[in-house]
């Protein structure tokens, strides 16, 4: 009896990180959300060509758009598509989601920035996290106890030789 094992790719599912996003706020919740996207930016996406570093997303009418991803098209695009790389892409999310979102961006001050885009089967999903901005001396604080830990590791390794 043989079983049909499935293949696992080799790789990472990983498209993208915003790693500036942990260094500059504070992560409260994250989520994870789907793209409204064309063709040629799945395309380029399977090629690596997308920055999400300067990226954020907004609210208008109840819904959400990520706005400033830059997915760069590739040289082989369809002719008759025009790319625009900096278009506002909606994210699909459900509306108790959106709208708690929502009444937490308009009174608590909150942001939402997105963290990674990664695939989801074959489907492109993104985290967004809802963030609070980092103040200087909490940035030097973050650097203070990533460095302690470094060193923490340092003498526990040798330590143990």
């Amino acid at each position: 009896m043989t079983k049909n094992k499935a293949k696992k790719k080799v790789g990472s599912s990983t498209i993208a990180l915003n790693k500036k996003a942990r260094h500059e706020y504070f992560v409260e919740e994250k989520y994870e959300v789907g793209l409204e996207l064309q063709g040629w930016e799945v395309k380029s996406m399977r090629a690596g060509k997308v920055d999400i570093g300067d990226a954020y997303v907004f609210m208008r009418n109840g819904e959400a758009f990520l706005f400033a991803a830059t997915i760069v098209p590739l040289n082989v695009a369809s002719t008759h598509v025009v790319c625009d790389p900096h278009r506002s892409r909606k994210l699909l999310m459900k509306r108790r989601e959106l709208d708690r979102l929502s009444g937490l961006l308009e009174r608590e001050g909150y942001t939402l920035v997105p963290l990674a885009l990664y695939w989801s089967k074959s489907w492109v999903k993104a985290e967004i996290g809802l963030v609070k901005g980092k103040k200087h001396h909490d940035k030097r604080q973050d650097v203070k106890e990533r460095d302690w830990k470094r060193e923490k590791d340092r003498m526990m390794k040798h330590k143990n030789r």
